[in-house]
């Protein structure tokens, strides 16, 4: 079977969609990966948005790269698929099997196409990577011996708000089982009232490639800015840190920003900068592949979101051996040490914000001190086996008994 590098056009006919000795693949929904190969039983399915560049997509893919591909067989079914994606590339170099559909194919066709690959591949569990495909991990698993199990990563009201009311609802409920990166998240979803939650949610907090985000041994001299790293979202508040660097700015006089990611902010920050008299000061970088030499390069992060779950940015930056200045959202405070390996600051609270930001840039031996109680602190707790072995332990709780 030939693999396909782009999603095929014209008519379609979902009804036939992945019933074996029937119509070829590449006429139904797209077998994306770069290996010349049948439809194959797999153990370990995984229901993803799509593959672009977030955080939510890194924790997939060190999972994939992580798990023993010859007793787990993952494959990666992508409902809305861009073979340009970086964590599609990625993922195809580990020759995982994907899926995607054809982009004129309605919500419905796509979710009778996943039940037929579903029956054809027969996973033992359909794992949905993100909230927006909870219920369609469900769906799939109706009438199969397959066990769903659902997402949540990040603060559960938010998610639901997020998705409209009737898909929130959906993807809140089914899954009954919810896999969450934050603690924080899984504890307001247990306080939830009403129908319209998970039963029973497992907390498994992110990883992090330790030795990729290794960046102790650079001198600290080396290091002459801040760094900030997130989508130009309005839940990031990157207003409050543009304020804040032009406070630090009038209190030391230079300093410099750059911040990593790309969104819909990005012309009314890069405004904001100039109102605030820091256009020169700030760095917009759009979106940045290589964050660990960015990090490299950093005397510290700051982090102003208003909701989080378990942020990677936040972990790697500690596993980089740098402090981080935090506003308190979802985990952060459970990542950063007061006083330890950062600081961390009331959200609205501009005053301290500017003050923490201040207090590092002066201090040099203590960013020193808490870059290095920020390594130690990731070598214990941020590892990839740790990811591994409680995702599968998960799958198990959620009733997985082949594991």
């Amino acid at each position: 079977m030939k693999a396909m590098s782009t999603l095929r056009s014209g008519p379609l006919r979902p009804e036939r969609v992945l019933v074996k000795n029937e119509a070829p693949l590449s006429k139904t929904l797209m077998h994306c990966d770069s290996i010349d190969r049948d439809l194959a039983r797999c153990r370990i399915l995984y229901v993803v948005g799509q593959l672009g560049l977030g955080g939510l997509e890194r924790q997939l893919y060190y999972l994939l790269a992580n798990l023993d591909h010859g007793r787990y067989k993952p494959a990666v079914v992508i409902w809305k698929t861009n073979h340009g994606d970086k964590y599609f590339q990625d993922i195809a170099a580990l020759n995982v099997p994907m899926y995607g559909f054809p982009p004129e194919w309605s919500p419905i066709s796509k979710l009778r196409a996943f039940r037929r690959l579903v029956k054809n591949i027969e996973p033992e569990v359909i794992h949905s990577y993100g909230f927006p495909t909870n219920f369609i991990a469900y769906y799939g698993a109706l009438g199969t011996p397959a066990v769903p199990i659902g997402s949540l990563r990040a603060d559960f009201a938010l998610s639901k708000v997020e998705d409209g009311a009737i898909r929130g609802a959906l993807n809140a409920r089914w899954p009954s089982a919810h896999i969450s990166n934050s603690l924080t998240a899984a504890e307001a979803a247990r306080r939830h009232l009403g129908p319209f939650a998970p039963k029973r949610i497992i907390v498994v907090r992110n990883g992090l490639d330790l030795h990729r985000f290794s960046c102790s041994g650079d001198t600290y001299r080396k290091r002459n800015y801040v760094a900030a790293i997130g989508s130009l979202l309005p839940v990031k508040r990157w207003d409050r840190l543009l304020r804040a660097i032009k406070e630090t700015k009038t209190r030391i006089g230079e300093v410099r920003l750059r911040i990593a990611g790309d969104g819909p902010l990005r012309t009314a920050l890069g405004k904001l900068a100039d109102d605030l008299g820091i256009s020169r000061t700030v760095e917009f970088l759009g979106a940045v592949h290589d964050i660990p030499s960015l990090l490299s390069g950093a005397k510290f992060l700051v982090h102003t979101s208003e909701s989080e779950g378990c942020p990677n940015a936040v972990m790697e930056s500690m596993a980089c051996g740098l402090p981080v200045v935090a506003l308190k959202a979802g985990d952060i405070p459970y990542l950063v040490e007061e006083g330890r390996t950062g600081f961390l600051v009331d959200q609205d609270d501009a005053q301290s914000l500017a003050d923490r930001i201040t207090q590092l840039l002066t201090d040099e031996n203590l960013c020193l001190r808490m870059g290095a109680a920020s390594r130690e602190k990731a070598e214990r707790e941020f590892g990839l086996e740790r990811l591994i072995n409680e995702t599968l332990g998960a799958y198990r709780t959620a009733g997985w008994s082949k594991g």
